[in-house]
């Protein structure tokens, strides 16, 4: 070999020796580049490091979540539109990471669980059903699945309540940001509501919502407010109720606050469904003919809270003189308001009252079905019902 030859050689080793370093030098910057984006990424989310990581296990998630600064940083999966997305109970990560790739939510199952297990997250995921944004970030999924902030959480209200047993219940669940108080005031002073614009104008001044809250179920977050939830229900409440059920308590010569009031009270009244369309044509029939309703629950209502309930039962021969515009054994029109909030059955019973002559009705012991009520035209027959079961 020639020392030309040997001097060549030389040279080929030490450029691509000078090339190999230069390499070096770009990946460790990139590295570095990436370790500075990624931690400031951690330092905004500001989550603490698994303490029960090993040494080698530390360095080895803080390099590989270095190296994917980029795409922590960017949107975790797809789409444009919130997605449901539930996880069971006892569900652990890697079935929940591959749940949520599934779902378009997440492109990089890995990443997920390295990030989840370098912070010690990935057994701390809350069960429940959330509302996830398809741009959210990796640090942003896994903050949202672990605090269980955006887990929807469904409110059951039952027909029949009124406004105060719904701040309680809400109260006792511990509804996200409802407080059962905020949620009254609301309902007093309808302030900070929108939905039910229409209807609501025409409501007397001083009125609160009372028989307006639609009872059903409702998912919520945990950013619902108490005023986005009472507009929720009154927005289901003016969905429900028709054009051609507005229509047809005008034809009875009602108006919706009028066939609402109504409503309320056969809600409180009926067991049976069935009963409803019977009960609103006997309180029909006694309003046209200039006779008291004689309703037990406006009167409970009334009351208000005695004894440990809001429906005080049975009443007292004092309790039915109880001085109030609600006592309907004292005065002979609907009661100035709602007394609880009723169901669709008892809103559609107003608008389809039977075609009947009844007066008078009264709980029949005798009947089959519990719950059914004896019916009658005349006094004579009410006062026989009402003996047979004394």
């Amino acid at each position: 070999m020639t020392s030309e030859t040997r001097t060549g050689q030389r040279r080929s080793v030490g450029g691509c020796f000078l090339w190999l370093i230069v390499a070096l030098v770009i990946v460790a910057a990139l590295a570095a580049a990436g370790l500075v984006l990624w931690r400031g990424l951690s330092r905004s989310a500001d989550p603490d490091v698994n303490p029960a990581l090993s040494p080698v296990r530390r360095a080895y998630l803080e390099l590989y979540l270095s190296q994917h600064a980029a795409e922590l940083a960017g949107p975790a999966g797809g789409g444009a539109s919130p997605v449901a997305f539930t996880i069971a109970p006892g569900e652990g990560a890697t079935a929940i990471a591959e749940n949520l790739r599934a779902a378009g939510l997440l492109n990089d199952t890995e990443l997920f669980l390295n990030y989840l297990s370098y912070y010690g997250l990935d057994s701390g995921l809350v069960a429940g059903s959330y509302e996830l944004d398809p741009q959210a970030t990796i640090p942003e999924l896994a903050e949202a699945l672990g605090s269980g902030r955006s887990r929807t959480l469904e409110l059951s209200f039952l027909p029949g309540w009124r406004s105060e047993e719904m701040a309680n219940y809400l109260s006792v669940v511990g509804a996200a940001q409802i407080d059962g108080e905020a949620f009254s005031d609301i309902v007093r002073s309808r302030s900070g509501v929108t939905g039910g614009d229409g209807f609501l104008a025409s409501l007397p001044d001083g009125a609160s919502l009372e028989g307006y809250l639609f009872p059903d179920r409702y998912a919520i977050t945990a950013e619902t407010t108490a005023a986005a939830l009472v507009d929720l229900m009154l927005a289901r409440f003016d969905a429900q109720v028709t054009p051609a059920m507005r229509q047809a308590y005008g034809t009875l010569g009602l108006s919706l606050r009028d066939a609402v009031i109504l409503a309320s009270i056969i809600e409180r009244e009926a067991v049976l469904v069935e009963e409803k369309p019977l009960m609103a044509a006997v309180f029909l029939n006694r309003l046209a003919a200039g006779m008291p309703l004689q309703a037990d629950p406006t009167v409970q209502y009334a009351l208000g809270f005695v004894d440990g309930t809001w429906w005080k039962a049975p009443l007292s021969a004092a309790d039915l003189q109880v001085n109030s515009p609600y006592n309907t054994y004292l005065v002979p029109t609907l009661p100035p308001g709602p007394i609880s909030n009723p169901s669709l059955a008892s809103l559609l019973a107003v608008a389809n009252p039977a075609d009947v002559d009844y007066l008078f009705f009264v709980l029949d012991c005798a009947a089959a079905t519990p719950g059914a009520h004896a019916f009658s035209v005349t006094y004579e027959e009410h006062l026989a019902n009402v003996t047979r079961c004394q």
